[in-house]
């Protein structure tokens, strides 16, 4: 058996799962958060709260270096000292609701990211976000979990392995960035 071809395939069959409707959706919702001075936040956990990580610096970086107006993007991942103090002051399912409850404002977005899409402190962030009257987008695998019905717009990797959901996750992360850095960049 040849590990890595096997692997490239079934990543390959996790691509075309993707449905590009839905991240074209994301990318409208992106530029009317763009277009409106509107706050984004993105998290996850584990290897999602790296891909929100990620994805927080292409669009503060290479979507917004050197232009007239910049992506307002926040990945509530990257405070450790916040994520600890509520982690063990309240608990571990506050950590990204409570952030949201300094920041977040009607017509905002907000992106969670999570393979299970069953993570308490995720799942609290997204009732808080829609309640608060964000928009919400969710990137989820295998069966969406509880996240994918409670998000407006959810962008689900159906396929039962994480490591390839979490491979998917980043590149609807890429589409949605280097739209930003390249399609929107020759506009201007």
């Amino acid at each position: 058996m040849n590990f890595p071809f096997e692997y490239k395939q079934r990543v390959l069959e996790a691509i075309e799962r993707i449905d590009l409707e839905k991240v074209n959706q994301a990318i409208d919702w992106f530029r009317e958060a763009h277009e409106a001075e509107r706050s984004i936040f993105v998290c996850g956990n584990g290897g999602s709260a790296a891909t929100a990580s990620h994805f927080v610096c292409d669009m503060v970086k290479g979507a917004s270096f050197n232009r007239a107006k910049r992506f307002r993007i926040l990945a509530l991942t990257d405070s450790m000292a916040t994520i600890t103090a509520y982690s063990n002051d309240v608990a571990y399912e506050a950590i990204f609701v409570e952030q949201l409850r300094n920041f977040a404002r009607p017509g905002d977005l907000f992106t969670a990211i999570s393979g299970s899409g069953n993570s308490p402190n995720v799942l609290r962030a997204m009732e808080y976000a829609n309640a608060a009257g964000c928009r919400t987008i969710a990137l989820t695998g295998r069966d969406g979990g509880k996240l994918g019905s409670l998000a407006q717009l959810n962008i689900q990797v159906e396929v039962p392995h994480m490591g390839r959901i979490e491979d998917a996750h980043m590149i609807v992360c890429h589409m949605i960035a280097y739209y930003f850095m390249e399609e929107e960049a020759h506009k201007a």
